[in-house]
């Protein structure tokens, strides 16, 4: 009897070790700090996977820019140092300048799942990096332009940038200097709190929520209307780890990204208007460009975006040739309307 407990107990271990072994792992980073927004809503994506996977697949997040720094992240995940990453698609703009035709776009992850967007920045990830575009989180949020101090316009109603210190980064960078003829200064998300309190910047773009998060309004008081841009937010998995994967773990993590699209769309426009309505009672004044002076801004955000996208695509050996096709199936006028 002692013989048979004893080996029941050692087939059950191995039963248990095989079911441990039988779980894959994917390790994942995120581009900005924890308390943000941004990632509560990757952090809350890695939960509903790992509650769908268990026993399958987990996802083990090491960390946002304190474990690998975010501007570096990309290279990590396409190297293979880390499997997953979280970033705006423009912290790897350069190897990639199709992420313009989400940036530029007025249409959601929801429209672009459908229509095919996806499926084909996908195929210019894997071609262009080694890497999968699992999806586009928290799509449908737009940027604003936020000043401390009163912004100023021409007789004609143009936003007027001389004098300010504007902060600026890889996302609009083409608009802020090449229609607003503006100087900016780049700084990381991390830096931006310290440069207001210090005075190194006045004004800076950014999403329409998260500003409470960052507590960068104890230093910015103006909100320029209307907004522009989407926000880029995606996903990217190593492609040889994506393809190591068990064909049912590649489901549950797809099947999941793919329904957190569509849920993050509808949480953070309620959040939106959450921050909007603290912010407004706080004493946040929001100034809006008018007429021809808001049509001109608006199109200009868009097209600027649009040339550097094409300027860049251009320089690479797979050239110009989804350029027209991005534009379609990432921008509709009638969503201007």
């Amino acid at each position: 009897m002692k013989m048979q407990l004893t080996a029941g107990i050692i087939a059950g271990s191995m039963t248990l070790a095989a079911m441990a072994e039988a779980v894959e792992t994917i390790t994942a980073v995120h581009a900005f700090p924890e308390p943000l927004i941004y990632t509560q809503s990757f952090l809350s994506f890695v939960d509903k996977v790992n509650a769908a996977g268990e026993g399958v697949v987990q996802i083990e997040v090491r960390g946002g820019p304190e474990a690998i720094g975010m501007f570096h992240q990309p290279a990590a995940v396409r190297d293979g140092i880390v499997d997953m990453v979280y970033t705006p698609d423009s912290f790897y703009g350069g190897a990639l300048p199709e992420k313009d035709a989400l940036v530029a776009s007025n249409l959601t992850a929801i429209e672009t799942r459908e229509n095919g967007g996806i499926a084909l920045i996908d195929e210019i990830h894997q071609a262009k990096m080694g890497l999968k575009y699992l999806g586009w989180f928290d799509s449908g949020v737009c940027y604003n332009l936020w000043t401390r101090d009163a912004p100023s316009f021409d007789a004609d109603g143009n936003l007027e940038v001389a004098g300010l210190k504007l902060r600026g980064n890889a996302v609009y960078n083409a608009f802020f200097t090449n229609y607003l003829g503006a100087q900016v200064i780049d700084l990381p998300t991390g830096e931006v709190y310290a440069a207001l309190q210090r005075g190194v910047v006045d004004a800076t773009g950014w999403t329409q929520i998260g500003l409470i998060d960052l507590k960068w309004n104890e230093f910015l008081n103006y909100r320029i209307e209307p907004c522009f841009f989407s926000t880029d937010l995606g996903v990217i998995v190593n492609l040889d780890r994506w393809n190591a994967l068990s064909d049912a773990a590649k489901k549950i993590v797809q099947d999941v990204a793919i329904q957190h699209e569509a849920d993050s769309v509808n949480a953070l426009r309620q959040k939106r208007d959450e921050d909007f309505a603290a912010l407004d009672a706080q004493g946040m004044t929001v100034v809006s460009l008018e007429g021809e002076a808001k049509a001109s801004y608006l199109l200009a955000a868009r097209e600027k975006n649009w040339e550097r996208m094409e300027g860049l695509m251009a320089e690479h050996p797979m050239g110009t040739a989804n350029y027209d096709r991005l534009i379609d199936l990432f921008y509709d006028p009638a969503a201007d309307n």
